[in-house]
């Protein structure tokens, strides 16, 4: 919680003063934003015990959870696609059919959002 707080009074004297930041200034906001990350994805580990049972409610999200994420994400990319340009459209559909095919093929996480935005750079490019 202390990080936290830290990291919005930076922000807060950053929108105050609206001058640039100093070098060291920089390097401290960006070691802040590091630890609470890292922090928020190791205090689960801490909080629950891994040999005790979970709750039927975490269970639930546990199961539920990344599905709900993946569908929030591709509504987010899919949100600004412009019928206007039926072209730059139909390539952004096709892009996310790559990435979907490719993941359903070999199951790679990576390497399906890698070849979905490499054929979409591709594609943009060359159109």
């Amino acid at each position: 919680m202390i990080l936290v707080t830290l990291v919005a009074l930076f922000s807060l004297n950053y929108l105050i003063t609206r001058r640039k930041k100093t070098l060291t200034e920089q390097i401290t906001s960006i070691l802040i934003a590091a630890v609470v990350t890292m922090a928020t994805r190791f205090i689960p580990f801490l909080i629950f015990d891994q040999s005790k049972e979970l709750s039927p409610y975490l269970e639930e999200l546990r199961t539920f959870l990344p599905a709900a994420i993946m569908g929030v994400l591709v509504i987010y990319c899919y949100r600004n696609i412009s019928f206007a340009e039926p072209s730059k459209a139909l390539l952004e559909i096709i892009a996310g059919l790559v990435t979907l095919f490719i993941h359903l093929w070999k199951r790679n996480i990576p390497l399906s959002i890698l070849v979905g935005t490499g054929f979409y750079m591709v594609m943009l490019n060359l159109f």
